[in-house]
């Protein structure tokens, strides 16, 4: 019998391996509780070969542009931190489609407006009176706001 539960244990390397994930990424996983492991008499890591199950499911949500934070919770919603079923993906990939059609619409923008914005000659979106008259964009914080799918006249509506 531990013959069987030993056999049923990979070695972080195998993982990485298996996964195709390199093992520092599979060590910052587990640091933020993404994946588990047990350690072995020698203090290894060891993990259950369903990590390899949810390695996937982490780089599938990746991929469709899932934050690590946005995985954390959804893993975090799962009954005993199990490992996604068939049925989890199915239900979760569903609840992503607002949030994936969100990214979609804003890059849409981003790419729409970026050659305009560009052409103008001003290379400002601090000084761009179309866009930005006055900077208002500066009340709404650091970083690139329209780019982030603020409209300009939200910014106006508001003040």
């Amino acid at each position: 019998m531990a013959d069987k539960a030993h056999t049923s244990l990979i070695s972080i390397g195998e993982l990485a391996i298996r996964s195709g994930m390199a093992a520092s990424a599979l060590r910052f996983y587990e640091s933020r509780g993404l994946i588990s492991s047990v350690r072995s008499g020698n203090q290894r890591r060891q993990f259950a070969r369903e990590v390899l199950r949810r390695v996937a499911f982490i780089k599938a949500a990746q991929t469709a542009g899932l934050t690590l934070e946005e995985i954390e919770n959804t893993l975090a919603s799962l009954p005993d931190q199990r490992t996604p079923t068939k049925q989890d993906w199915e239900k979760l990939s569903r609840s992503w489609q607002g949030l994936i059609q969100n990214r979609i619409n804003a890059l849409t923008a981003l790419r729409d407006q970026l050659t305009s914005c560009i052409g103008c000659g001003c290379l400002s979106l601090k000084s761009c009176a179309l866009y930005n008259p006055e900077d208002i964009a500066k009340t709404r914080g650091n970083g690139a706001r329209y780019l982030l799918g603020d409209k300009p006249g939200k910014l106006q509506d508001q003040d």
